[in-house]
């Protein structure tokens, strides 16, 4: 096995780890999940966000999307409004209610990712940022990874 396969098997191992760890302690405590979480922060995030934004973002499909966007709205998380210059299309909104759950959720997601990560030195932490930013840049930009 080449370096470069056993460093993207750890790669997917510690970022499945960690996402299971901070989605159960998040459900445990707010009621929702790390990938509604992420939902809910981007559409806070992304002035004017649409379905297709989402779908960007996280490369997975705009009907998985829509479907995990309908289960905010039922949950009174967020509304679609129609948008302003294409009535084809919806915009996202948080409700106050999703305000209030994604402040509530972020010192969560933040506390638990730093007792996650507290054995590796933050010196290290800070070495490998630049470099994940970089491949994801580059994995982005080439459109690499996206479904379909």
């Amino acid at each position: 096995m080449s370096h470069v396969t056993s460093i993207f098997i750890d790669l997917v191992r510690v970022e499945t780890r960690l996402y299971n760890a901070v989605s159960s302690r998040l459900r445990a405590e707010q009621g929702l999940g790390l990938g509604q979480f992420e939902f809910l922060e981007i559409i806070d995030r992304v002035p004017g966000c649409r379905v297709l934004d989402i779908a960007g973002e996280v490369a997975i499909t705009v009907g998985a999307v829509s479907k995990a966007v309908d289960r905010l709205v039922a949950a009174g998380w967020c509304q679609r409004v129609a948008h302003p210059e294409d009535r084809r299309s919806s915009v996202l909104r948080l409700t106050s209610a999703g305000e209030e759950q994604l402040s509530a959720s972020r010192p969560i997601v933040e506390s638990e990712l730093v007792a996650l990560t507290a054995p590796v030195p933050p010196d290290d932490l800070a070495r490998i940022a630049p470099t994940l930013a970089a491949l994801r840049a580059t994995l982005e930009a080439g459109h690499h990874g996206q479904p379909g």
